[in-house]
């Protein structure tokens, strides 16, 4: 990877907070964390990330707004949603709000590493295009 790419973690569990930097940390990327929606948005504006992986449910705010606000923002970068959530509707809503990729908890740190990495790839495909 020539350059860092950036990624905005929004996640209100410390300890899976603390998991995801290490392991995204140890694959190259640059991670920013923020415990809920609210930080999540300042951050989506401020830092600019190639991806945004976040939550369903968080206090404060939850993953569903910082997706609407995601249609707001023009060039919004992709989104993985991570949630221990097993409703159907909920993904069906994440995929009608343009998540890249739905992972339910727990998961393996393989398959978020090549969600992630899919996901990277495409927006560099679709911003050369």
């Amino acid at each position: 990877m020539s350059e860092s790419k950036k990624i905005l973690l929004i996640e209100d569990d410390r300890e899976i907070a603390a998991t995801l930097t290490s392991v995204l940390d140890g694959a190259g990327y640059e991670i920013t964390h923020a415990p809920n929606g609210v930080e999540g948005q300042k951050l989506i504006e401020s830092l600019k990330p190639n991806l945004v992986i976040t939550d369903m449910m968080m206090p404060k705010m939850g993953g569903f707004p910082v997706l609407e606000f995601l249609k707001t923002v023009s060039n919004p970068p992709p989104v993985i949603m991570i949630t221990a959530n097993e409703g159907g509707r909920h993904k069906a809503y994440a995929e009608m709000l343009g998540v890249v990729d739905y992972i339910r908890k727990p998961f393996a740190m393989d398959v978020l590493l090549e969600a992630v990495s899919r996901a990277i790839e495409s927006r560099g495909k679709s911003s050369r295009d």
